[in-house]
């Protein structure tokens, strides 16, 4: 049964007037994680495009660019991200449903920080309210200060790319080190490896940017200690 059919069948309770958060606790046993991640992650983009006070049309194409849904499945996924974008209110239940999902320090989870840096920043501005929103599911996902500063360069306007944040790394640890932390980081965050951790298809994306991210930190900082 393909992912999109389960969630169709899952949202079935939502007709009866059962609460999103509702049906989405159903979705609790291994062959249905898939699904619950789905509709998590559907719910808290919405709710981060809300974070400003408006969810601009902008806002609904970034996340659609992160985020892929087959024709057949729009109106599903529509529901979702419409009964969502009310309001922010529950967003951090969404973010410790999706937490749950994977060990702390996944890449899964850094991914899914990215995405929504990406909606926010959709429209040019990136407002105090959604750094908030950004900066919280961060510490629900367990991402370190120093790993949240480095994904916010990346996507802030105007914010200067820190090379060693990208890959969390000091700048004071050799090099050898240095290039152990970025194979492993490439490693994990190999989109074949996202997927077989939980993360869909759909979120392909968010990892093959990130690992072109990390190639490029890589080289910048050999380059600095070899010169």
């Amino acid at each position: 049964m393909s992912i999109w059919l389960r969630i169709s069948e899952a949202l079935s309770a939502l007709a009866s007037g059962e609460s999103l958060a509702a049906a989405l606790a159903k979705l609790k046993s291994p062959p249905e994680r898939s699904v619950a991640f789905t509709i998590a992650v559907i719910a808290l983009g919405a709710k981060m495009a809300k974070a400003d006070g408006l969810v601009t049309r902008n806002e609904v194409a970034a996340f659609r660019q992160v985020f892929f849904i087959p024709k057949n499945a729009e109106k599903q996924a529509a529901r979702i991200f419409n009964l969502a974008r009310q309001d922010v209110a529950g967003y951090d239940m969404y973010a410790k449903t999706i937490a749950k999902m994977f060990e702390k320090g996944s890449p899964a989870l850094e991914n899914m920080i990215e995405g929504l840096f990406h909606i926010a920043t959709a429209d040019g501005q990136y407002h105090p309210n959604e750094d908030d929103f950004i900066h919280e599911v961060a510490r629900i996902f367990g991402i370190s200060e120093h790993v949240f500063r480095g994904l916010r360069t990346r996507f802030v306007p105007d914010a200067e790319v820190d090379a060693y944040d990208v890959l969390g790394v000091r700048p004071d640890m050799p090099l050898a080190e240095i290039r152990k932390v970025w194979r492993k980081k490439v490693r994990d965050t190999h989109p074949d490896r996202i997927i077989a951790q939980g993360m869909p298809e759909e979120a392909i994306t968010l990892a093959t940017k990130r690992m072109i991210a990390l190639n490029e930190a890589w080289e910048e900082i050999s380059d600095k200690k070899a010169a």
